[in-house]
């Protein structure tokens, strides 16, 4: 499938990278790249992107995108969310098609995990 016109990348913005890094390494098992003092690159997350140094946060309720991410175990998912730092603001709920949560990084980005496993 060729990628032309196909979205390619995304950047989230992060105050502290250190402990964004953090988050999403103990998480979701993410990798980074440090390209300088205020951007790196994800890497096994399925999707090529970074963070960038800002003050700013990415959220819904601004009319950022929503960034969703797939899990196989969406309860396990969340705890390992929880545990690493991450805010539950919205627990899971159900939705035609599958079951989904909402969640802030420690930066305050709003991303969610969905998953079509366990439904009744």
């Amino acid at each position: 499938m060729s990628q032309h016109e196909k979205i390619n990348y995304i950047e989230l913005p992060a105050n502290n990278l250190a402990t964004v890094k953090t988050f999403y390494a103990t998480a979701f098992g993410w990798s980074f790249v440090d390209y300088g003092p205020d951007y790196a690159s994800i890497t096994d997350a399925g999707l090529d992107g970074g963070f960038f140094k800002s003050e700013k946060a990415s959220t819904t309720q601004m009319g950022s995108a929503l960034v969703i991410l797939y899990s196989n175990d969406l309860e396990a998912t969340q705890q390992k969310v929880s545990e690493a730092g991450g805010e539950i603001n919205q627990a899971i709920f159900s939705f035609p098609g599958g079951r989904r949560f909402h969640f802030k990084d420690p930066n305050g980005n709003e991303l969610a995990v969905w998953s079509d496993q366990g439904l009744d």
